[in-house]
């Protein structure tokens, strides 16, 4: 049997928005383990929950009930600045609406969470994703100078920059043409089997 523990889990997780008078459940008692190494897709129809589900496997948002956990750690019954401290280190987030600071440069979007963690930059694994990526001629571009697609794949790189060992990305490529979503999904199959990372 398999004594490792998988990338994240949750046990019994529930999330309910609204008032007590009029709750909305937005992911009702979900249980799930996500391998280590693994690519795996969350589906559904649109409103069912799925990336409030991400949103608290990934640490940004707090369940109502249940545990949630990253590795070994059950980031649902940590504090605040500990939750925070395992999102550095351990998680990448692509947000569907990508999150890129408008002042900044996609490089300097990028670099931004090692510089927020106070982490030295490898510029070999930048180059890599970079030009993986495809964006090697768009590093000094603001955000309001590039697509939508280039937008999608500087947030991917922010995601993947610190090497995280789970990355959660939301709807990626849905504002995206299907040839750009089909590479963009290529690239993160491939970062699973030659990382080993775990994409959700």
């Amino acid at each position: 049997m398999n004594q490792n523990p998988p990338a994240c889990s949750v046990q019994n997780l529930t999330r309910i928005f609204g008032s007590a008078d009029q709750p909305v459940v937005a992911v009702d008692d979900v249980t799930v383990a996500i391998g280590k190494g693994s690519f795996t897709a969350v589906m559904g129809p649109s409103g069912s929950g799925k990336s409030t589900l991400m949103h608290c496997m990934a640490g940004l948002d707090r369940p109502t009930r249940g545990e949630v956990f990253i590795g070994n750690e059950n980031i649902a019954r940590l504090p605040e600045k500990a939750v925070t401290r395992v999102r550095r280190d351990s998680v990448g987030f692509v947000f569907q609406s990508f999150n890129l600071l408008p002042t900044l440069t996609a490089e300097q979007n990028i670099l931004l969470p090692l510089e927020l963690a106070g982490r030295r930059v490898d510029r070999a694994v930048f180059n890599e994703l970079t030009t993986s990526l495809g964006l090697t001629d768009r590093l000094r571009h603001r955000p309001s100078q590039l697509s939508g697609g280039q937008q999608q794949r500087v947030a991917v790189a922010r995601a993947m920059m610190s090497d995280p060992e789970v990355v959660f990305a939301d709807e990626p490529t849905g504002a995206l043409d299907q040839r750009t979503g089909t590479a963009l999904l290529e690239y993160l199959q491939r970062r699973s089997r030659q990382h080993g990372q775990t994409i959700i």
